[in-house]
C-alpha cells in the first residue's frame, strides 16, 4: 500500500480486479514448485546430495551440456554451476569432457554412476507420479 498526499491509503500498483480463477491458478503453481522443491531435497539428501546438486544431477543427466547453459536453465551464476559440477566430479557423479562442436568449451557430464543416481532422483519424486 501506498499512501496519496491526502493521506489515504492506496493499492500500489495492483490492477482494479484481480480475476479469483487467476488467482487460484497462481497460487496452485506456488504449491507445486514449493513441493517440487520440498520432494527434491528430501530425495537429494537420500543420496547425500544438497537439492541444487540433484537439480544439475538430473539436467545433465537429460544431455551434457556447458556450465553457462547450465546457469541460464537454473536461473544462477556459472560461477555457482562451477562449484557444484567440481563437487559432483569429486564424488564420481560428473565428468568434463570437450565439446566435439567447440574444443574450447567443457561439457559436464553424468558418469554411468550419475547417471543412475539421476534416474533414482526421478524415480522417487512421488508428487510427478
Amino acid at each position: 500500500m501506498a499512501t496519496s498526499s491526502s493521506g489515504d491509503r492506496v493499492p500500489r500498483d495492483r490492477p482494479p480486479h484481480t480475476d479469483p480463477l487467476t488467482l487460484e491458478v497462481v497460487e496452485l503453481i506456488g504449491t507445486v514448485v514449493a513441493r517440487y522443491h520440498e520432494e527434491y531435497e528430501e530425495a537429494a539428501a537420500g543420496h547425500a546430495l544438497t537439492g541444487a546438486q540433484a537439480r544439475v544431477l538430473g539436467l545433465l543427466s537429460l544431455e551434457p551440456m556447458p556450465m553457462r547453459r547450465i546457469a541460464q536453465k537454473l536461473k544462477c551464476e556459472p560461477s555457482n554451476i562451477t562449484g557444484i559440477v567440481d563437487r559432483l566430479e569429486a564424488r564420481g557423479l560428473v565428468e568434463r569432457r570437450p565439446d566435439a562442436a567447440d574444443r574450447r568449451v567443457k561439457l559436464a557430464a553424468p558418469t554411468a554412476q550419475g547417471a543412475e543416481v539421476a534416474r533414482s532422483l526421478r524415480e522417487s519424486l512421488d508428487f510427478a507420479r
